[in-house]
């Protein structure tokens, strides 16, 4: 009988032992598989389309920019002759001095009321006088040439 009982467990375990081997021989081989496959070809991706270059401003922008300016620095100016060295600039960017100054003081379902039509060269002498830059430009329209030949202001 101990031949029997010693048979056992040592059968026992051989068994296990085997199911441990298997088993740890069949994680190695699913891991050799899995080693053993070739990577997929890199899929090439498209090249990022070129972020587009920033809008460069259109004309009337640069003129509203540099007109706001010209408007700020009159009305702002600390002597007579300053302003008037910074009228005479801004004057280079108009058609003539002439060039009609609209001034909306009312807009209504798409209708504007204006003020009194004046002339750049009167309104600019105004911002002078006064000191005070009240309005903005809401429309400018340009000729071929890049001068201002109408000028719409707001107030702000």
């Amino acid at each position: 009988m101990k031949k029997r009982h010693l048979k056992f467990p040592l059968t026992r375990s051989l068994t296990v032992m085997l199911f441990v081997l298997l088993a740890m021989g069949a994680c190695k081989s699913k891991k050799k598989v899995v080693e053993a496959e070739p990577e997929p070809a890199p899929v090439e991706e498209p090249a990022p389309a070129p972020e587009p270059e920033p809008e460069q401003p259109s004309a009337e922008e640069v003129a509203v920019g540099k007109l706001e300016n010209y408007f700020d620095a009159v009305a702002n100016a600390s002597n007579i002759q300053s302003a008037n060295n910074t009228i005479r600039e801004a004057l280079g960017m108009f058609s003539n001095q002439n060039t009609p100054v609209l001034i909306v003081i009312h807009e209504e379902s798409g209708v504007k009321d204006y003020d009194e039509p004046t002339t750049i060269e009167r309104y600019l002498n105004y911002l002078k006088d006064t000191r005070k830059n009240l309005n903005f430009i809401s429309d400018i329209r340009m000729d071929g040439s890049g001068k201002v030949t109408e000028l719409e202001l707001r107030r702000r």
